[in-house]
């Protein structure tokens, strides 16, 4: 999003619109200007329901149709038609001006913290009274639901079409929830769920809130860029949902919808956000730990994600390539994560180095996938007697102080898979041609013992040996 605030002034043979919304303090530049005032053109037709130059809430309905929920169009209405004009177009009654249209635009899209703040609370306010935590709850999930129906509405959800093709209402709550949970009241204490609800939110709480949580102000922009077809290209969506590769002719119903997915790739790096590759899932692959050692190893940066048999949503962040060896591995932009019953996310504590652990095969130490804690005693563990694991904190993790992520301490799951994130690098690559059989004497044992052979022996290059 186009963060500039220069205000670059029509010389004087400028048209008197351009003029007049340079003058109430547009932000935006002469081509976007053009745009926002092509648009009020169009919503301002009269069609014998509104004053001339102006336009009304079902006109605004009318442009949107499906594409955004009826209860946010309401909400953008009422924060235009709020804002505060420096004259008043006659006979508009509740109608909305050609200023008080660009102004809330302007503030929306490219204002200060502050201007977003206020502009936020216009869409807030619902009645007379104090604003509550209550009122903002509801707005943020609306906002929420909005996101996904839009892009749902716009075909641009890039392969994410969620459980049961719609977004469930636990994942609108979740995402809801952690997007309040920055929002700090004029006491300091932050939102803590229910208890919160009748704490009155003034300004400055919303001002605060908007600065500290930045996926308010992108949500925004994602409901008025796709929602109202405005300044399209000035959003880039690719950095908010990634595209989803899975193998063709493969059909797939990931254990995540887009809202976790929005959420997660928030946590990465830039040049991992643009695309998720699917590289195991007990669906496709089945229940095995060599399967799972076999295509995760050597893929570069990866989420690991479970859900267990109560159905909690867990995984880690591996911001290395996985690698069989009976040590730790990774780094300290590795961390845990949590998707239901909440959304969170655990990072480095600097208490010990053990980030990633994958193991298979070996007598002497633990085989399994871990990260966190320590042997015997995970953050998150995945056993290689697969389909069982752990989740030990008490009371927390020592290495990202996660508490305990599934519903029991030791639990049961048939549902793991694991993303690659970005492109695959080169490195990676290389180091893919060698089988996992040749780094893994068990893998090779249990294939010969079950009668099968090598299919790949004789037909690869002889490896070179690692210095």
């Amino acid at each position: 999003m186009d963060c500039r605030r220069e205000l670059r002034r029509p010389g004087k043979m400028g048209n008197a619109k351009s003029l007049s919304s340079q003058k109430v303090g547009s932000k935006f530049l002469p081509q976007e200007q053009a745009e926002v005032d092509r648009l009020f053109d169009v919503l301002s037709f009269n069609k014998g329901g509104s004053a001339p130059g102006t336009f009304s809430l079902e006109a605004l309905k009318s442009h949107v149709k499906e594409a955004l929920p009826p209860v946010m169009v309401t909400r953008l209405y009422n924060g235009m038609w709020r804002v505060k004009a420096t004259h008043k177009a006659q006979g508009s009654k509740r109608n909305v001006s050609r200023e008080q249209f660009t102004v809330f635009l302007s503030h929306l899209l490219k204002g200060s913290f502050e201007e977003k703040g206020h502009t936020v609370m216009k869409m807030i306010v619902t009645a007379e009274g104090p604003v509550t935590a209550r009122d903002v709850q509801k707005f943020t999930e609306e906002l929420v639901t909005s996101v996904v129906h839009v892009l749902t509405h716009r075909h641009e959800l890039r392969g994410w079409t969620g459980r049961k093709s719609t977004v469930s209402p636990t994942s609108v709550q979740a995402m809801a929830a952690q997007l309040l949970s920055e929002m700090k009241f004029q006491d300091g204490h932050k939102f803590r769920g229910p208890q919160c609800l009748d704490q009155v939110c003034d300004q400055a709480v919303i001002e605060d809130w908007v600065f500290h949580v930045p996926h308010v102000g992108l949500f925004l922009s994602v409901v008025i860029h796709r929602g109202l077809r405005l300044l399209n290209s000035s959003v880039d969506l690719s950095t908010l949902v990634p595209e989803r590769h899975v193998d063709k002719g493969q059909p797939f119903e990931s254990i995540l919808d887009v809202l976790p997915v929005i959420y997660l790739n928030s946590h990465l790096a830039t040049d991992q956000r643009h695309r998720w590759r699917l590289l195991f899932s007990t669906q496709l692959h089945g229940q095995s730990f060599s399967q799972l050692c076999s295509h995760i190893t050597h893929q570069g940066p990866c989420l690991v994600v479970l859900e267990d048999k109560d159905g909690y949503v867990f995984g880690g962040f591996a911001s290395r390539s996985w690698e069989v060896k009976p040590q730790f591995q990774g780094d300290n932009k590795c961390f845990l994560f949590s998707i239901t019953p909440s959304m969170a996310t655990y990072t480095y504590t600097g208490y010990n180095d053990h980030f990633m652990y994958l193991n298979h095969g070996q007598q002497t130490m633990p085989n399994g996938l871990g990260m966190g804690g320590q042997h015997h005693y995970f953050g998150l563990w995945v056993a290689a007697d697969f389909g069982k694991g752990h989740s030990k904190a008490k009371p927390t993790c020592t290495t990202y102080n996660s508490p305990q992520l599934s519903a029991q301490e030791d639990f049961q799951f048939d549902k793991m898979e694991v993303w690659g994130l970005g492109d695959v690098l080169e490195t990676c690559l290389v180091k893919n041609k060698k089988s996992i059989l040749d780094s893994d004497p068990a893998a090779q044992s249990l294939l010969e013992i079950s009668g099968r052979t090598r299919h790949s022996e004789g037909l690869r290059e002889v490896p070179e040996e690692d210095d």
